[in-house]
């Protein structure tokens, strides 16, 4: 006897091999285009040049710095072969980086077979960034030197940088900050030299960029970072963080920066949502099918039972009746589906990665005007009832098109 879910599969079979076929080739075509004369490459020669990154048009997980929560059975349920997540450079100087639980699980998560991505993060929002050469840059450098050989030859990619334009003091987002970063960026290339030599495994690329959506932050800093990232040849391309209110905007990200970048340079998305569209709705009222089901007052905001729901996890089918329910949230459920489709549709997407995992800093301090990151996750261990104790529960709309994306 076939079940309901073995027919749908094996209707899906057909179209799953068609978009591998068309993503391979996307990558061959890329990766061809590495020997066009011509292509502006800025390197000293000695950088430890490594096979390029192809457009793999992959889809991993995305832990940002939670990697300490990694959960292997998550990840194999939903068929994921990446894994990202952030370091923060600070953290050195506290926790060996040997020791680092950070460090620790995306080498673990490689040794277990995974894929793996790493960002670096420089924290400068509350300090200016130091001058090349100086003492403060020096410090900088050192902490680099104590984590950098313990990724190097194991990660798969690491960018340089998180999100350097929120990451930084609003008056400091110009040429400092580029000096800043291709003082790090460079150092990082040496390194992967000496260590790791011409036939390294790690790819480098610059990370990432924030709403490019917004005239206003495509600044000459922006374009110098750009240019940077275009014009040294160890850099395989940059990092994008679509974070918008309407997921038309993701095209602009894309139009601003690819022309901006070598034809034979690839993009990351490792981080992409509609947390700004959510943000507009959670003020709602709940959906009046759902206020008579469960017996709340119809006046009821989403933001007050999505609290409620972390108060005392929902079951699953009452948390799916919230979302289903809500028309903003039930229109854009294949989200997943239709922006890995625009990212693969240009050749150049090398690895998308999605939140996967709700973390306590999505719930603390929950309120009506608290970011909704939480509605973006595959896993929803913070507002939905565990299935058992090794294992969350899936929350609403992300897991299958997850796995079909595979």
């Amino acid at each position: 006897m076939v079940d309901d879910h073995s027919r749908t599969r094996s209707r899906l079979i057909p179209r799953h091999r068609l978009i591998t076929r068309i993503c391979t080739i996307a990558g061959v075509l890329a990766a061809l285009t590495v020997s066009i004369p011509g292509s502006p490459t800025v390197g000293d020669g000695d950088g430890g040049q490594v096979e390029p990154l192809p457009a793999l048009g992959a889809l991993g997980a995305n832990y940002n710095e939670n990697l300490d929560q990694l959960n292997h059975r998550e990840l194999h349920e939903a068929r994921a072969s990446w894994v990202r997540g952030f370091y923060t450079l600070p953290e050195a100087d506290e926790v060996p980086p040997a020791q680092s639980d950070t460090i620790r699980a995306i080498r673990g998560a490689h040794d277990q077979g995974f894929r793996t991505l790493l960002s670096l993060k420089f924290p400068k929002s509350g300090t200016p960034f130091p001058q090349p050469g100086s003492e403060e840059m020096a410090a900088e450098l050192a902490r680099l030197d104590r984590v950098l050989p313990l990724v190097l030859g194991t990660v798969d990619v690491i960018t340089v940088g998180n999100e350097p334009f929120i990451e930084s003091m609003p008056i400091q987002r110009d040429g400092r900050l580029n000096r800043f970063y291709e003082t790090v960026a460079r150092h990082v290339i040496e390194t992967r030299a000496e260590l790791c030599g011409a036939n390294c495994s790690t790819h480098l690329f610059m990370g990432a960029l924030n709403r490019l959506d917004l005239p206003q932050n495509r600044t000459p800093a922006v374009e110098r970072y750009l240019a940077f990232a275009r014009e040294t040849s160890e850099i395989e391309g940059v990092d994008l963080h679509p974070h918008v209110p309407d997921e038309a905007r993701i095209q602009d990200f894309l139009d601003y920066t690819l022309p901006r970048l070598r034809p034979d340079q690839t993009f990351l998305v490792t981080e992409f949502s509609l947390v700004w569209y959510w943000q507009k709705h959670m003020t709602d009222r709940i959906p009046a099918a759902f206020a008579q089901r469960y017996g709340y007052a119809p006046h009821i905001q989403v933001w007050q039972v999505i609290g409620e729901a972390i108060e005392h996890p929902f079951p699953a089918h009452k948390w799916n009746d919230l979302l289903s329910q809500s028309p903003w949230f039930e229109s854009k459920k294949h989200l997943l589906r239709e922006e890995m489709a625009r990212f693969r549709s240009t050749g150049r997407l090398a690895v998308a990665t999605y939140g996967f995992r709700q973390v306590p800093s999505m719930t603390a301090n929950w309120s009506a005007t608290k970011s909704p990151w939480l509605l973006n996750s595959v896993f929803a261990p913070l507002t939905v009832q565990q299935r058992d104790q090794a294992m969350s529960t899936p929350g609403y709309a992300w897991i299958d098109d997850f796995r079909r994306l595979q």
